[in-house]
């Protein structure tokens, strides 16, 4: 078993003319919190969906070069992208809860994927809000439209419904970035919770909170990786230029 649960080789992605991620090599560590910095536009958001093929989705997009996910390539020919984001659960910036009640959003995943039992997938949405620090919050609201409940019930909600299908690595896009400082911290807690049982890779205009909650730190500029390590040392000790500028803010 690798020690990393994504390792990507010569990556790069286009939408159209326009190389948005260009050559990215790295390998993302098991049960670890990555987190992916870099200005507006630098390609964060292209890389992370890279990881579970949500820009296949996009008719302009292409991807080049190799992706293993625990050792398996995602691009192989023969590799069914749906199963491909079961196994790579996605956190997006805005809460996005379905227009069902709260059992039925954590209920949904299972249910496509077969579990029929009542008792089982009762078990499957008691879990996953547990895991994501909201099963206090809900339990008697169970029934009630998720639309009601507030921003960052909503995201964690989002964080239980992806982990309600069991996957091996959780990616966050900005996940807090449109919440407040409390729901914020809230979620910062979380991650560092899931990071004892899930791969979590998450992208951040937010240096502080990468600071705060990753192992690791990438940092991108016009689509290439300019700079990965452990966290301490990029942000104390950075190699290139180009991310010391960055991280003391005389661009951004």
């Amino acid at each position: 078993m690798s020690d990393f649960a994504i390792e990507t080789k010569a990556l790069s992605a286009w939408f159209g003319k326009n190389h948005a991620v260009r050559n990215v090599a790295m390998g993302i560590p098991v049960n670890r919190i990555t987190a992916i910095i870099g200005p507006s536009g630098c390609g964060k958001s292209t890389l992370l969906r890279c990881f579970n093929r949500m820009n296949d989705l996009i008719p302009t997009a292409r991807v080049e070069g190799v992706v293993l996910l625990n050792g398996e390539n995602i691009y192989g020919a023969e590799v069914d992208p749906t199963e491909v984001r079961r196994r790579v659960g996605m956190v997006f910036q805005k809460p996005n809860p379905f227009p069902k009640s709260v059992y039925e959003n954590i209920a949904f995943g299972p249910r496509l994927n077969g579990v029929r039992s009542e008792s089982e997938l009762s078990q499957i949405v008691r879990k996953s809000l547990e895991a994501a620090a909201l099963w206090d919050e809900v339990k008697h609201r169970l029934s009630d439209s998720a639309i009601g409940l507030s921003g960052g019930q909503q995201q964690r909600l989002c964080i239980a419904r992806s982990l309600a299908v069991d996957p091996e690595v959780i990616l966050m896009d900005e996940p807090c970035s449109a919440l407040d400082p409390q729901a914020t911290a809230k979620i910062e807690s979380l991650m560092t919770e899931l990071a004892k049982n899930y791969t979590v890779v998450v992208v951040t205009h937010n240096m502080q909170q990468a600071a705060r909650v990753s192992s690791f730190t990438a940092f991108m500029y016009f689509g290439e990786m300019i700079e990965f390590a452990p966290t301490d040392e990029l942000f104390e000790n950075p190699k290139n230029e180009l991310t010391e500028n960055y991280i003391t803010g005389r661009f951004g």
